[in-house]
């Protein structure tokens, strides 16, 4: 296709020009580019080829935590096709019909439940959340990933789906913040109150906390990147002198703390909210 288009040997060899499969040349310029190498892809893929799974996911604007970088092109083809993966695609054989498929950006990808349940094959519990939770701010309702579920009800990753579904929560405000959420889940602590305003008595705003337990007056947060601006740190500092003074009780993580000791998360979280219990009522006890 390259010399019928009038490109010669020695151009492809260019530094200028990056190749990505064996048959597949881009311009180093745009290499980076999703949506290019999309189309380059599609160039030689099967005609009913679908984009899926986690390429659907970024054209969805899904964040998926805890993945290592993939720059393949995911693609969902028919059962019997020949079509084999190679250094810029992954194909996947998992019968779809063309309910499962819109147009984006002048792509056929799969719908956003699809794409929920595709992901389900693959993502562990805490980065499905993360994700079923932001479809749910964005994207889907919870029937749509329901039907979803109705349609697919076995296979791999149906169990996942299914096991993450009622956790799910919109209101979550990161992807690091779900997979937190998933943590507190699996250990059978109580279920938090997400994003909850938090006024002093005489009902001036003192903050919002991203998990709360209102009785006990214990709050988690997430600190991400965003937290390390000096503006940030500053604006978090004065919040949480405001909140201790109304007698909360502030843990605060990193994604260093909840991937890489979330026992010990757990255990933090669990010795708080059981001084707080043991504080209003010494019976009591997680």
């Amino acid at each position: 296709m390259a010399f019928e288009a009038g490109i010669s040997p020695k151009q492809l060899r260019s530094p200028d020009v990056v190749r990505s499969s064996r048959d597949t040349y881009l311009p180093r310029a745009l290499a980076a580019d999703l949506r290019v190498r999309i189309a380059a892809v599609l160039l030689n893929a099967p005609q009913r080829a679908v984009i899926s799974h986690r390429t659907a996911g970024a054209l969805w604007d899904l964040e998926i935590p805890m993945q290592r970088p993939d720059d393949r092109v995911h693609l969902t083809v028919s059962t019997g096709s020949a079509v084999r993966g190679r250094a810029d695609r992954c194909a996947h054989r998992v019968p779809f019909s063309d309910e499962d498929v819109v147009r984006l950006d002048g792509f056929p990808v799969t719908t956003p439940a699809r794409t929920w349940r595709d992901l389900a094959m693959e993502l562990q519990p805490p980065a499905l959340l993360a994700v079923t939770d932001q479809l749910l701010l964005r994207r889907c309702t919870r029937d749509d990933l329901l039907a979803e579920l109705v349609r697919r009800p076995t296979g791999r990753g149906a169990a996942r789906a299914r096991a993450v579904l009622p956790v799910a929560d919109p209101r979550a405000e990161s992807p690091m913040e779900s997979v937190l959420r998933w943590l507190l889940h699996e250990a059978r602590l109580p279920t938090p109150d997400l994003q909850h305003v938090i006024t002093s008595p005489g009902g001036r705003f003192l903050g919002k906390a991203d998990l709360a337990w209102v009785e006990e007056k214990v709050l988690v947060e997430f600190d991400g990147d965003l937290h390390r601006d000096r503006e940030v740190f500053v604006r978090d500092l004065r919040r949480q002198n405001r909140l201790v003074g109304e007698g909360w009780v502030i843990l605060r993580f990193s994604s260093a703390d909840v991937l890489g000791r979330p026992e010990e998360v757990v255990a933090e979280i669990r010795r708080a909210l059981r001084r707080a219990r043991s504080a209003h009522s010494p019976a009591s006890a997680l």
